[in-house]
């Protein structure tokens, strides 16, 4: 939410009901975080290099995301990603690549080993959402159509 939203924001007067809907979400996505953490752990990485590469092979353009674009992408500064990088690299997950057209940009690109990871934790993670998202998607249903 934007600051100028924030300002004109009517404040409704909610329901009990809306409040257990905005827990049971809120705790929907915690578990969901949790469990996720957990395979990501399992898989040999952490959490944070998981959201990376996730981030960088999902990246829809022709090139690979640079640092700053993955800092948006993970809401993180540029710094804080450029260090999760340095990890991820002498962890062999990504490789840094210099840009074509302009070799001050620096971008990222998985290696084997890192899409291997991420290809046995996406599966993962379709199998869980194909059994957890249809109890989330009814909370938040009930969020935004009463």
């Amino acid at each position: 939410m934007n600051p100028s939203s924030r300002d004109t924001l009517q404040v409704m007067d909610l329901p009990d009901v809306q409040y257990h809907r905005l827990l049971e979400f809120r705790t929907g996505l915690r578990q969901f975080l949790s469990w996720s953490a957990e395979q990501a752990s399992a898989a040999g990485i952490t959490a944070p290099q998981h959201q990376l590469l996730l981030a960088v092979r999902g990246y829809r353009h022709d090139r690979p995301p640079s640092i700053g674009e993955l800092a948006r992408i993970l809401v993180e500064r540029q710094h804080s990603v450029s260090g999760l990088v340095d990890r991820a690299s002498a962890a062999g997950l990504v490789r840094r690549v210099a840009d074509p057209d302009d070799r001050r940009v620096v971008r990222v690109a998985l290696t084997a080993k890192g899409k291997q990871k991420l290809d046995r934790l996406a599966s993962l993670h379709i199998e869980e959402l194909k059994r957890f998202g249809p109890a989330l998607r009814a909370v938040w249903h009930g969020l935004v159509e009463d």
